[in-house]
């Protein structure tokens, strides 16, 4: 089914991805004579950190710069609100940047800059979240008093959940590009034409970066780059279930399934530590697969290899509720019980990693017999790993 997606002008779009390599080539190239494009000293030994060398955190500078091009090459018929959505994404990407460049601002500050971006974005198109998919709730988002906050807080939701899932070379990229082909494939199955060309230039612009992302981690995507991401699609789903009406809410969810569930999943992990829901943790899924993979096949000391890998590793998982919602789009009640499913796997999944992790650690020791530390001790799921702390 993404095969679905046809590309109706191929040279825009690849201009398009041309521009963003150029862009991210660039703040490779000088990064090392502009030292802030590294950010602040302090965030390559943050507990999060899952890289061992300086590195411009400023890659979402290429995507975004790409997808300003982009309007030119908008559908005429959405030229004039894109270029105004854009604008919009563009104060949360400038405040993502202040972060990545080193100044400082503070999670609460950046979610909040993500509901005011928002709140633009219905002050200039008035639109918002038109349904649920849920009987009896659909009728009251009809009322901006209840759909624009519900708006604002599910679009700062999944704004956050792309951010928290940019731990790893290319994930980030992957789950983006990921979820802008499932959209795509949703509008050519509708016949929307312009949401299909919206999403495909995303795609492009999001390439063109991967490629200096992905495998080696030339440039980082940065807060500016997954915040911004994050904000685009959120409001792609939107748009969807405003322009195509037998589109499911559910369908929409399931292409933004992974970072969703992420993020939930921190909230929870965080409740149950009480700690802050803005407190970092090391506890992602990317990065126990990061840690597991180190441990159980690779050794320590091959961060190197074990980062990309991880994104090789996830990349079907990620991938997979995205596929189910492209086939389930028109569907409610089914995307609804896959949703359910996959939220169910992603959850027990979770919670079985640490056995996992032993189990193999064991049978690798029992063949070489190195003497290794334990990363999960018996009987400690990474809920109760209180003294891990990351993004």
């Amino acid at each position: 089914m993404f095969t679905s997606i046809t590309i109706s002008h191929d040279w825009q779009t690849a201009a398009i991805a041309l521009i963003s390599t150029v862009i991210a080539t660039i703040i490779v190239a000088v990064a090392p004579s502009v030292p802030r494009l590294y950010g602040h000293c302090s965030i390559s030994k943050s507990v999060q950190a899952t890289h061992s060398r300086p590195t411009p955190r400023v890659g979402g500078a290429a995507i975004f710069g790409a997808i300003i091009i982009s309007t030119a090459f908008a559908p005429p018929v959405l030229a004039n609100g894109y270029a105004g959505f854009i604008s919009a994404a563009g104060l949360l990407f400038v405040v993502g940047l202040m972060e990545d460049l080193g100044f400082g601002v503070s999670p609460a500050r950046r979610l909040l800059s993500a509901m005011a971006s928002s709140l633009v974005v219905v002050a200039l198109l008035g639109m918002w979240l038109p349904r649920l998919g849920i009987p009896g709730a659909d009728v009251l988002m009809d009322h901006a008093l209840i759909g624009v906050p519900m708006t604002l807080i599910l679009t700062a939701g999944i704004t956050n959940g792309f951010n928290l899932i940019d731990g790893v070379n290319g994930m980030a990229a992957v789950a983006a590009m990921g979820t802008a082909v499932a959209f795509g494939s949703i509008a050519s199955a509708a016949g929307n034409q312009e949401l299909l060309d919206l999403n495909t230039m995303l795609v492009a612009a999001i390439f063109g970066f991967f490629i200096l992302n992905f495998p080696f981690g030339l440039v980082f995507l940065g807060d500016a780059g997954a915040y911004t991401l994050g904000f685009i699609l959120a409001w792609f789903g939107i748009a969807i279930l405003i322009d195509i009406p037998d589109a499911s809410p559910w369908a929409v969810l399931l292409c933004l399934f992974w970072p969703i569930a992420d993020m939930l999943l921190a909230i929870f992990r965080r409740m149950a530590r009480k700690v802050a829901l803005t407190a970092p943790d090391r506890l992602h899924v990317h990065q126990l697969v990061m840690r597991s993979l180190e441990i159980c096949v690779l050794g320590r000391g091959n961060r190197r290899v074990a980062n990309p890998l991880t994104t090789v590793v996830l990349s079907p998982f990620v991938l997979s509720p995205p596929a189910v919602g492209v086939l389930l789009w028109n569907q409610n009640g089914a995307a609804f019980l896959a949703t359910l499913c996959f939220a169910i796997v992603f959850s027990l999944s979770y919670a079985a990693a640490p056995r996992i992790v032993r189990r193999l650690r064991m049978k690798r020791d029992s063949l070489r017999d190195p003497s290794r530390g334990r990363d999960f001790p018996t009987g400690v799921t990474p809920v109760q790993v209180g003294s891990a702390q990351g993004k």
